[in-house]
């Protein structure tokens, strides 16, 4: 595609760095390929780019699996000294990251304070804690409904008109679900924990407070939104009993098994090159108030480096973030462009003119809340991730499942209040 020549472009920011990179800096770079069409050979291309305008920095893109597969990867190489510079992980890994004193704060690397103000705030807040900017945004997402306009035609709903509320939502999957398809499918695997976020919020709840040291699984709103989501497949019969595959649901979505699927931005570019029939991408659908978590990964510099490695890491992350970078790359991936001037660039404009699916994510950062994260982020994550599932599966009813996970939640994070 014509845009993606933006993608060797050289594109430097204004903010500069403390400290400028030397000669023969070599970093390791860890990042995660979980979804999406072929990733690597998108962050191959930039980091060809960024070498060929910086022949004193090689880079090694180190490719690891999911999220949680790349910090595993990335801590064990800190830990056994192989060393790594940077990496994109979670942008909820934040908090853990802190507490092992593993990573530095960017306010600490940067002297021009406005390029951090540069990236939109809604995705910059997982990465600010206690005043301090520990991850800037790249690889970030938010939930979205894809849906199959022409089952949506067959079914004799607007296909123009997808639903805008939980009524809605019921009612257009009972009329799209017959013996071969179903209306809706949510994963629950994967990122259970996500997709009850979005959920929640859309009830009129958050999950967790804004500090990392409260949870609310155990709130009415919240149990009843565990409710809801169940009663989708108990009640009204519109999604699969028990659990929903995460890495199959894509490929679910293009044979037709299901009419509508709620997933990542980040599979927008794959979805729009395997689908063999119409399609639409909307904001996911509001009870009380619409909404959805961020989703996906920062940029974080580790600790043990020199200066000159910090520098040169900065320079790759100032590079990779650029407008016209970040542009080609939401291009390339479905992923969204990290700031508002990505958007101004353009090859985004007249993408997005050409595509206007590709603004869905973009704009429903307007009633976005930051992705669920704690201290003692991962334990308390599989403690809600195991009560969403042992209610959907039947295990446990969603008040019993939640109550035992917010008692798990107390004893973790009772030490850090």
């Amino acid at each position: 595609m014509k845009y993606l020549k933006s993608l060797s472009i050289a594109a430097t920011l204004a903010a500069s760095i403390a400290i400028p990179a030397t000669a023969d800096t070599e970093l390791t770079m860890y990042y995660p390929i979980a979804v999406g069409g072929s990733l690597t050979q998108v962050v191959d291309g930039i980091v060809a780019d960024f070498e060929a305008e910086n022949p004193d920095i090689k880079v090694n893109a180190v490719y690891s699996g999911n999220y949680d597969d790349t910090r595993v990867r990335a801590l064990s190489a800190l830990n056994s000294g192989e060393g790594a510079q940077l990496a994109v992980m979670f942008s909820i890994d934040a908090y853990d990251l802190i507490e092992q004193d593993l990573i530095l704060p960017f306010d600490d690397l940067v002297s021009d304070p406005a390029w951090l103000n540069s990236f939109y705030p809604a995705l910059m807040a997982n990465g600010i804690i206690e005043g301090k900017t520990w991850g800037i945004p790249f690889q970030r997402s938010t939930i979205v409904a894809y849906y199959n306009k022409d089952q949506f035609r067959a079914a004799g709903l607007d296909p123009e008109s997808p639903p805008t509320t939980w009524d809605e939502l019921i009612s257009a999957g009972k009329a799209l679900t017959n013996d071969d398809t179903y209306g809706l499918m949510i994963p629950s695997t994967g990122y259970p924990y996500w997709m009850f976020q979005a959920l929640a919020i859309q009830n009129g709840k958050e999950v967790m407070s804004g500090d990392g040291l409260n949870t609310y699984f155990d709130d009415q709103a919240v149990v009843d939104t565990l409710d809801f989501w169940k009663s989708l497949s108990t009640e009204h019969g519109i999604m699969p009993t028990g659990t929903v595959e995460w890495g199959t649901l894509r490929q679910a979505f293009l044979e037709g098994q299901t009419s509508m699927m709620w997933h990542s931005t980040g599979n927008l570019t794959a979805v729009k090159k395997g689908a063999s029939f119409d399609f639409g991408v909307a904001e996911l659908p509001a009870n009380v108030r619409k909404g959805s978590p961020t989703g996906g990964g920062n940029f974080y510099i580790f600790k043990d480096t020199s200066a000159e490695e910090q520098a040169a890491s900065l320079k790759l992350i100032e590079f990779m973030t650029s407008p016209e970078q970040a542009a080609a790359w939401s291009i390339a991936t479905g992923y969204m462009g990290v700031s508002p001037a990505a958007y101004e660039t353009d090859a985004l404009k007249a993408y997005t003119k050409e595509f206007p699916p590709a603004l869905v994510a973009r704009n429903q950062l307007e009633n976005a809340v930051a992705e669920f994260s704690t201290f003692e982020t991962a334990r308390v994550r599989d403690g809600l991730n195991n009560a969403i599932q042992s209610a959907l599966t039947g295990a446990k009813s969603s008040e019993e499942a939640l109550s035992e996970a917010q008692n798990s939640a107390e004893r973790l994070l009772k030490a850090y209040r």
